[in-house]
C-alpha cells in the first residue's frame, strides 16, 4: 500500500486484522470489482453473500435514484408511514408463510438477531437461550453470546448469561431443549462454521421440540436468505417454518438493511410494557428499503433461486482435484474444504493474484468460501473455475 489513500487507510481506519487485503477499489459492476491499479477481480464471495445479484444492478440503482428524489431519513423507525418500508414489508411477507406476516426492519444482521433475542425473551417471559456449536450470529454482545466459538467470545466476557450450546446436527442432543428456553437460534445451514448442512430429520425434530415446549424457533437466514441456497429462503428446503426469521446481507441489494420477521401476535409484545421495547433510528432506511424492493424483484423475475442450483451443479462437476476433501453446502452457498490450511491459503493467494477474489469461513481456515453472484454469466463462472483449478495444480503438497 503506497498511495496516499492507502496511507490514510492505514493511519485512520480501524483494522480488524493485522493483514488486510489493502486493495484500492475504484468501482464495481456485475460480478467484477475494479481496482485503482487497473486490475479486475471476479468477485466469487459477493461481499460475503451480499451482492447476490451482482454489484450495482441497474434495477436497484433506478430504485435508489427514485427514492433519493423523495426523501432520506425523516423519523425514528415506526412513527411515520413511509412508502418504501410498507412496500417492501408487503412484498416480503407475500413470499413467506402466513404466520410470518409482520416485519421489523433493522440496519444489519447482528441487529436483527439482537431484536429477535429480545423478542423471544419478552414474549415467553423466559431467559434461557439455546444455540449451537460453531454457529455465527454477529458480533454485538447479544448475538456474540449465542455464537458458538469461544475464541471470539472470551475477550468480551461476561456475555449474556444462561446460554446453552448444543452440537449442530445431532438429533439426540435436541432432547436438552425444555420449557425453560425462551428460544433456540440457529442457521439453517452454518456458514462461518464451514457450510455445514443438517439433515431434514434434525430440522423437523428441532421444530417439534420447540413447539412442544413453547420455545420460539429463530432461523438466522442472514447469509442463507434471498435465493442463495436454491429457494428464496433456506427453511423451505427442510419443510419447517420458524417462529422468527432474521434477514440481512443480500436483502438490501448492496445497501445496508436487515429485518426480523414474525407473527403479529408475537411482534405485538414490543408495543407495550413498556412501549417502545425495541427502537432503532436508521433501521428500514427508505433508500435501503427501495433498493431491497428492487433486488427482490430481480431475484423473482429472473428466477435466480433456481439458478443457484444450476451454479452448484456446474461448480461440483468442474471442481475435481485430490486436494479437495469435500465441497459442502447448498446452491450457491458452498465451501471447498482443502487438505490443509496452508493449501487453502495458497489457493486463495494464487487466485487473488490471477484475478479471482476468494475467502475463508470464519471458523475454519481449511474451507474456502464459494458464493458467486446468482446471476454470474456462465463464461465468467468458467473463467473463475479455471483459475481455481490452476491454483489447485500449483499447490505443493507436503
Amino acid at each position: 500500500m503506497n498511495t496516499q489513500l492507502s496511507r490514510d487507510f492505514k493511519q485512520h481506519i480501524a483494522w480488524t486484522s493485522d493483514t488486510p487485503l489493502g486493495l484500492v477499489v475504484e468501482s464495481a459492476s456485475g460480478p467484477f470489482i475494479h481496482l485503482a491499479d487497473g486490475k479486475r477481480l471476479i468477485d466469487f464471495i459477493s461481499g460475503i453473500a451480499v451482492s447476490s445479484i451482482g454489484h450495482r444492478h441497474p434495477h436497484v440503482l433506478a430504485a435508489v435514484r427514485a427514492q433519493l428524489e423523495r426523501h432520506l431519513h425523516v423519523m425514528v423507525y415506526g412513527e411515520l408511514v413511509q412508502r418504501p418500508q410498507v412496500a417492501l414489508a408487503r412484498a416480503l411477507t407475500v413470499q413467506l408463510p402466513e404466520v410470518l406476516d409482520t416485519v421489523y426492519f433493522t440496519m444489519t444482521g447482528t441487529e436483527a438477531n439482537e431484536g429477535a433475542l429480545k423478542l423471544a425473551k419478552k414474549y415467553t417471559g423466559r431467559t434461557k437461550l439455546v444455540a449451537f456449536e460453531r454457529s455465527y450470529h454477529g458480533d454485538t454482545h447479544g448475538s456474540l453470546s449465542v455464537t458458538g466459538r469461544s475464541v471470539y467470545q472470551d475477550p468480551f466476557r461476561p456475555l449474556l448469561p444462561n446460554v446453552e450450546f448444543l452440537p449442530f446436527g445431532d438429533v439426540a442432543a435436541l432432547s436438552a431443549i425444555n420449557a425453560e428456553a425462551a428460544c433456540v437460534i440457529t442457521e439453517p445451514i452454518q456458514g462461518e462454521g464451514g457450510m455445514r448442512v443438517p439433515s431434514r430429520l434434525w430440522m423437523q425434530v428441532l421444530r417439534d421440540k420447540c413447539t412442544e415446549n413453547g420455545t420460539l424457533l429463530i432461523f438466522d437466514e442472514v447469509q442463507t436468505g434471498f435465493g442463495r441456497t436454491g429457494r428464496l429462503f433456506a427453511f423451505e428446503q427442510f419443510g419447517v417454518v420458524p417462529d422468527v426469521l432474521t434477514l440481512a446481507k443480500a436483502m438490501g441489494g448492496g445497501m445496508p438493511l436487515g429485518a426480523f420477521v414474525s407473527s403479529a401476535k408475537i411482534m405485538d409484545t414490543l408495543r407495550r410494557n413498556p412501549p417502545l421495547s425495541h427502537v432503532t433510528t436508521f433501521g428500514g432506511h427508505p433508500v435501503s428499503c427501495a433498493a431491497a424492493s428492487g433486488a427482490l424483484a430481480v431475484l423473482l423475475n429472473e428466477g435466480l433461486p433456481a439458478r443457484a442450483i444450476e451454479l452448484e451443479e456446474h461448480i461440483r462437476a468442474r471442481l475435481q482435484h485430490n486436494l479437495i476433501v469435500e465441497i459442502r453446502g447448498m446452491g450457491a452457498m458452498m465451501g471447498m474444504e482443502l487438505s490443509s490450511s496452508r493449501a487453502a491459503e495458497e489457493v486463495a493467494r494464487y487466485c487473488l493474484n490471477h484475478g479471482l477474489l476468494l475467502g475463508w469461513t470464519l471458523h475454519s481456515d481449511r474451507v474456502v468460501r464459494l458464493a458467486p453472484p446468482l446471476n454470474v454469466p456462465l463464461e465468467v463462472l468458467d473463467e473463475a473455475l479455471d483459475i481455481m483449478l490452476s491454483a489447485l495444480h500449483q499447490v505443493v503438497q507436503p
